[in-house]
């Protein structure tokens, strides 16, 4: 089963965790440092906020998912439809071990399609994705994680 994920970069953690957790109706999940999450079931929603550094604002948003073959699909429908795709293999961020596919959609919005495989006891250091670039021209850069 899918659940859509949302990453908010916010300006001071605590305010924004009593915020959101008066939003949900639900304390975070995960609460770390510099992160916290919300694994919410309704609506299903991976909901993240992180102070690291990151202009205030939407991150970036995705699809995650439950198995290697949810994620293949969500591939093979990005790259069926032509747009740019980068691949992560256990990735490391946001305390997870992740398998990800990166694209960028007409706005420049990053999402990510992904499966976590095991949570990490650091935020870890994903790479800033380089979507190739494509003819399109709505999907011409990404501007990272």
């Amino acid at each position: 089963m899918k659940r859509f994920h949302i990453h908010i970069a916010v300006n001071d953690l605590a305010e924004s965790i009593h915020f959101y957790s008066a939003m949900f109706g639900a304390d975070p999940s995960v609460i770390k440092p510099d992160y916290a999450k919300w694994m919410l079931e309704d609506p299903r929603i991976n909901f993240a906020i992180s102070q690291r550094g990151a202009k205030p604002g939407l991150d970036h948003l995705g699809i995650q998912v439950d198995s290697d073959a949810e994620l293949a699909e969500l591939n093979k429908r990005l790259v069926n439809a032509e747009l740019p795709v980068e691949e992560q293999k256990d990735a490391a961020c946001c305390y997870a071990k992740s398998d990800k596919y990166w694209t960028i959609d007409p706005q420049g919005i990053a999402w990510e399609a992904f499966n976590s495989l095991s949570t990490i006891p650091v935020f870890g250091e994903d790479i800033p994705v380089p979507v190739k670039k494509s003819e399109s021209a709505c999907c011409s850069s990404l501007s990272g994680e």
